[in-house]
């Protein structure tokens, strides 16, 4: 399936089988901007879905993994984080971070190491789905296998 993968989702991809991870990337036939639209097209609970959110903590990213039925408490994810001011980061500033596009941000694949906060929430899910570094791919995992991948640190988000 590699060969029909777009270049980003090689990456993450690549970044899975180093990192040990199990999931394969599905390519959805819509995009999945969204966690709403990623469950519908998966036939799953819209909680099951690992968002990947980019914040500006400080000036440095801080990549969010919060489930779909969360939103993030940017407040004290800053008192969690230990830093000054959270806020939701732009276009750019993801892109700069990450190397993929808002609305298909992976947790693995960026060009440098991104702290990562884990929701606790996603351990309520066998199954976890995260995009896969393109708006039209995601990937199943689990919370411990997030967690592991990303080097994160679980946390309540909201």
């Amino acid at each position: 399936m590699s060969e029909k993968l777009p270049a980003n989702a090689l990456i993450v991809e690549s970044a899975l089988r180093e990192r040990g991870a199990g999931g394969e990337i599905v390519v959805l036939p819509e995009k999945a901007p969204t966690a709403a639209t990623a469950a519908a097209q998966l036939g799953c609970e819209v909680g099951a879905i690992a968002n990947s959110l980019i914040f500006d903590a400080d000036g440095a990213p801080l990549l969010v993994l919060t489930s779909g039925a969360h939103r993030v408490d940017v407040e004290l994810i800053a008192r969690t984080a230990g830093v000054e001011r959270v806020r939701r980061a732009t276009p750019e500033f993801v892109r700069q971070a990450t190397g993929q596009p808002i609305g298909g941000v992976a947790p693995v694949g960026h060009p440098a190491p991104v702290r990562t906060l884990v929701d606790t929430w996603l351990s309520k899910h066998e199954v976890v789905w995260a995009a896969g570094g393109h708006p039209h791919t995601v990937f199943p995992t689990t919370f411990d296998e997030l967690v592991r991948i990303t080097g994160g640190t679980p946390v309540d988000v909201e």
